[in-house]
């Protein structure tokens, strides 16, 4: 049998076993300071949104709570069944793989939101993830999101930088922004990326679904 020592981020036991130990660092109890500035100074049109590792849901709740129409995708069923304990009454929650998402879901999405997941996917998978997250929009729709771009070795949270960043989603996106937000936690400050793509109408963007 295999040790969860020896798990990986590519493996859902591994965050199963650390959302049951309550080994998340990364879950604030509440949405990211920097969405909900962004909510707050921006027009953005309430549409279909998927939040990806939507974890607890604090997040996927907040743009509900807007008028989103939203759903959460998360590998670790512990995570799906405490944001549907939490959050059920303002967004879905479906346990799911983001590299094998069902065809259906494709193409469907006007928004995807990320934060916190690029950064704890393993390194090799990030040309996929840019992929998968093309995939769920339609041409036009709106990529937002939140990098922790820190430069620390190991991981999860895998270190990553606004060059990395721009590369890897420049072939599906516009990049409209990229840059440090002021809105923070304290132990982000400085480290933290708001993104605002746009979907290229010409890009091919299907996650290995199939």
């Amino acid at each position: 049998m295999t040790s969860n020592d020896t798990l990986t981020s590519d493996n859902p036991v591994f965050w199963q076993t650390r959302y049951r130990q309550q080994s998340t660092p990364w879950d604030l109890a509440g949405p990211a300071p920097a969405f909900q500035a962004l909510l707050d100074e921006s027009n953005l049109t309430p549409g279909k949104m998927a939040v990806l590792g939507s974890g607890y849901g604090h997040d996927a709740a907040l743009f509900g709570k807007a008028g989103f129409q939203v759903t959460g995708l998360d590998f670790a069923p512990e995570a799906v069944d405490g944001a549907k304990a939490r959050y059920g009454d303002l967004a879905d929650f479906i346990q799911a793989d983001i590299f094998h998402l069902p065809q259906d879901m494709l193409g469907t999405f006007d928004y995807v939101l990320e934060h916190t997941c690029f950064c704890a996917i393993r390194p090799n998978q990030r040309q996929d993830y840019t992929s998968a997250a093309a995939g769920l929009l339609k041409p036009g729709g709106r990529f937002i999101g939140i990098f922790w771009a820190h430069e620390e070795w190991g991981g999860p949270p895998y270190k990553t930088n606004p060059d990395e960043v721009r590369s890897l989603f420049s072939p599906y996106f516009e990049i409209h922004q990229l840059a440090p937000t002021p809105h923070s936690i304290p132990e982000r400050q400085g480290q933290e990326l708001l993104a605002v793509f746009e979907r290229k109408p010409s890009s091919l963007s299907s996650p290995s679904s199939s």
